[in-house]
């Protein structure tokens, strides 16, 4: 059953040193805050999965709490590197960085195909890519009705996914507005889910079309961390910080520069900290 509890517990009773984890929202609803977490808490030897890791990512490989990533695309969203990322996998600083390199689409079919326990995904996908040249988990098949060659990628099940949403309900049930990405599947393809909300409501009223329900069965833990997307950003609650992303290349370019602003801001600080860093579009926040 879902638990109410600080973010602090829900990392420490549900992340483990050696587990498989994904943080995924596809650029909208990151989960920084719990990133953070995981980064006070020392946890290491993580495999992270995401389809588009960013800065969140950048900073636990940084920090030293990864050991592999399997993901689409790595990247400062409109600016360039992950200098971090770049700095692990070219001179393993600070610890050699294995990775899984596929496509979009690829991961998206794995997610979905964990969500409903099978062993693989099987899909349309890496005609004419090199990407199968320099991953062994990408792999091909024949059709058994058609003949036709399909590509063939491990179904993803992590131990933990994280996630962050906009609303959850007494009742531990979590409601996803806005851009929803693979949020949905990976949930239902872990073993344990953590999810940080904006506020805890009474119900959902006025619920948008495009809404997401994860239901309070699929997660074991809820917690309210208002802002725990930023830089990123929630729907009806604040904006992107775009400057923030800029700034972040300067600052994660040299190693001494990337420590000290992890010390200032993530080590030395707690959750309550995401509040008073994006502005409300929502008074009543």
């Amino acid at each position: 059953m879902t638990k109410f509890v600080s973010l602090k517990d829900a990392i420490a009773e549900n992340v483990f040193d050696g587990d498989v984890i994904a943080l995924e929202g596809f650029t909208h609803l990151i989960p920084y805050a719990a990133g953070h977490e995981i980064i006070r808490q020392q946890k290491k030897d993580l495999t992270l999965i995401r389809m588009t890791p960013d800065l969140i990512y950048d900073q636990l490989i940084g920090m030293g709490c990864v050991k592999k990533m399997i993901f689409s695309w790595g990247g400062n969203p409109g600016v360039g590197s992950l200098r971090r990322f770049r700095d692990a996998y070219e001179n393993g600083w600070p610890r050699p960085l294995e990775i899984e390199e596929h496509s979009h689409a690829a991961m998206a079919n794995a997610y979905e195909a964990g969500a409903a326990g099978l062993p693989c995904a099987i899909f349309r996908g890496y005609l004419g890519a090199g990407l199968a040249e320099v991953n062994p988990n990408i792999r091909s098949i024949e059709c058994p009705f058609t003949g036709e060659k399909l590509a063939a990628v491990p179904s993803i099940r992590p131990d933990v996914t994280v996630i962050h949403a906009q609303k959850a309900n007494r009742n531990g049930d979590v409601l996803i507005e806005g851009i929803v990405g693979v949020q949905k599947e990976a949930v239902l393809a872990a073993k344990r889910a953590i999810v940080t909300v904006e506020e805890i409501v009474d119900n959902f009223d006025d619920v948008h079309p495009n809404a997401c329900v994860l239901p309070s069965w699929t997660l074991k833990a809820v917690v309210q961390v208002r802002g725990g997307a930023h830089p990123s950003y929630a729907k009806g609650y604040y904006d992107r910080d775009n400057a923030f992303y800029k700034a972040w290349d300067p600052i994660a370019s040299e190693r001494e520069s990337f420590q000290s602003w992890m010390q200032d801001n993530v080590l030395n600080v707690g959750p309550d900290a995401f509040a008073s860093r994006v502005a409300f579009t929502n008074a009543e926040q």
